[in-house]
């Protein structure tokens, strides 16, 4: 076993451990802050019973990601750059959690001051990647090695990454573990990416995010104990979407993704069909309620959800095979 492979492990090991730590210290002191969530109305009602169960959850995986990725790997700009948009991705979610929740403004943050702050951190990412790590403006096309070059194009295209996945992972997070086991899987998937394309201490930070889902679910599992609220999702989303800029793997992303893919389209299709001709095309969106709606038990659709999740990533690793740096 090569020492990459074992930093990566280890970092992995200390991530799931912090997180495992920190969740029986910071659970209670959300509860005590009143930081609880809140259900919708027009939810399936099963999920009534959730309201009150502390959110913000999120901090506990940022701080375990931080923890092992500065231990592990950090003197790489990289992991640092990977770090720092995770931070500022949470960040985004964390005022909107605290302004929903703590604050009881039902609405959080406004869509546009959202989407600002998105944008902006996603153009300083990608500016600096291009200027700072001098990593091109190429990305790689899956099964074919094909690379484009979208010279200037490349900053708008990497902003919608960003926004297309921190909102997708946003979505996803809806029942207990559904966000934290697919993100876990799609970690592994990039891990390896990282590896396959001689990115190994950004590995460390793959790993990281992996080992932090995967302690994440110690409390967030059915019944959760704890939310990740916007704050997690919105980390996750940054997290993952860095890794994916910074090894060209932004396509085989959709892919490797594919969970948080479809629960995105489940949502805009939804939209489109009532809005063109007043008929749903699903029970209920995001997709995983869908299927709450026809009789299924939470941790069954989750279940599916994961193993789905771990397809996706099968496939989006066997298309960007052979692929290189």
């Amino acid at each position: 076993m090569s020492q990459y492979v074992m930093n990566s492990l280890i970092a992995m090991g200390i991530a799931f451990l912090t997180t495992a730590v920190l969740g029986p210290i910071l659970i209670p002191i959300l509860a005590r802050m009143k930081a609880g969530q809140v259900i919708r109305d027009d939810g399936p009602a099963r999920h009534l019973g959730k309201a009150g169960t502390p959110t913000m959850g999120g901090i506990i995986i940022i701080s375990a990601i931080i923890l092992a990725s500065l231990v592990m790997a950090g003197h790489s700009r990289e992991v640092i750059l990977c770090l720092a948009a995770t931070v500022a991705f949470g960040i985004i979610g964390f005022i909107d959690d605290y302004t929903k929740v703590v604050m009881r403004r039902s609405l959080g943050l406004r869509a546009r001051e959202k989407l600002v702050m998105q944008v902006f951190f996603a153009l300083v990412f990608a500016i600096y990647v291009v200027f700072g790590l001098f990593r091109g403006t190429g990305i790689v096309l899956p099964f074919t090695g094909y690379e484009i070059f979208l010279g200037y194009w490349y900053f708008p295209f990497v902003v919608i990454v960003f926004l297309a996945t921190t909102n997708a992972v946003n979505l996803t997070d809806g029942l207990d573990g559904l966000a934290a086991g697919t993100t876990f899987f799609v970690s592994l998937g990039l891990l390896l990416i990282c590896h396959m394309t001689s990115h190994n201490m950004l590995a460390v930070f793959a790993a990281s995010t992996a080992g932090a889902c995967l302690g994440f679910l110690l409390f967030n599992r059915h019944p959760a104990r704890v939310f990740m609220g916007d704050t997690g999702s919105m980390a996750l989303g940054g997290a993952v979407a860095s890794i994916a800029a910074l090894t060209r793997a932004e396509v085989a992303l959709i892919l490797i993704g594919g969970i948080y893919v479809i629960e995105t389209l489940s949502v805009i299709l939804q939209v489109i069909s009532f809005q063109l001709t007043g008929r749903r095309i699903f029970l209920m969106s995001p997709l995983h309620h869908h299927f709450e709606l026809k009789g299924w038990g939470e941790r069954r659709v989750v279940r599916v959800f994961w193993l789905v999740s771990l397809l996706f990533v099968i496939l989006g690793l066997w298309g960007f095979r052979g692929i290189g740096a």
